[in-house]
């Protein structure tokens, strides 16, 4: 069974982070909390890796993999183009439960992508995730830590039973509040593109881009 660590989910331990660091770089996933759900990481451009979520939750090959970075500068690395359209979604929704899909860099895998050319991803608010993905060095897959088609965990524990020795660690931070996932905004089109309504209402959206989302 994964080992689990108690980690304070305001001022998560450095030393507990950086072992967590550790064991995406040796190619392992990570169970950690965001701000709704636990989320399952791993290293974004290890192949193998990607590989092991796919396997453990089960997940249909064509889904792509979202990203969380620690920054903005971060998330440049992973995208091709960071339009001035991102720019200000970012400037009033990150930190936040806003994933912005983006032209993927040509450095993350394909398999990431689900066969695609464009990545997920934005910027978590929660201390344990934000400091996960700082310590990895950028940028860590941000998936749901369960079995697709089922509930999406809001405990260690869940994660445990759920995903048992597919998983290395998990940094247990308390229950997490739930709700609704991330907004999901395609913005490779023509026009920005709702993909899933999530935590940030689209009337929020609408008003910071001042049109209204088609």
């Amino acid at each position: 069974m994964p080992q689990i660590q108690s980690v304070d989910p305001l001022h998560p331990s450095s030393i507990l982070i950086g072992r967590a660091a550790d064991c995406l770089r040796s190619g392992r996933l990570v169970g950690y909390p965001t701000e709704t759900f636990y989320g399952l990481a791993a290293d974004p451009l290890s192949p193998a890796a990607i590989e092991a979520i796919f396997e453990a939750k089960g997940r249909p090959e064509r889904m792509a993999l979202p990203l969380i970075a620690s920054d903005r500068e971060a998330v440049r690395l992973c995208v091709r183009e960071f339009p001035d359209l991102a720019g200000r979604l970012a400037a009033a929704f990150w930190p936040g439960a806003l994933t912005l899909v983006l032209p993927a860099s040509p450095s993350l895998p394909p398999r990431l992508l689900g066969g695609g050319r464009t990545v997920g991803i934005r910027i978590s608010p929660h201390p344990v995730a934000s400091a996960l993905a700082r310590a990895f060095g950028g940028a860590i897959v941000a998936t749901s830590a369960n079995r697709s088609g089922q509930p999406a965990p809001m405990t260690a524990a869940e994660v445990r039973d759920a995903l048992g020795d597919e998983v290395a660690l998990i940094l247990d931070g308390g229950a997490t509040r739930g709700g609704k996932a991330s907004t999901v905004l395609d913005l490779t089109g023509d026009s920005p593109r709702v993909v899933r309504s999530g935590a940030v209402a689209l009337t929020a959206i609408e008003e910071t881009l001042g049109r209204r989302l088609g």
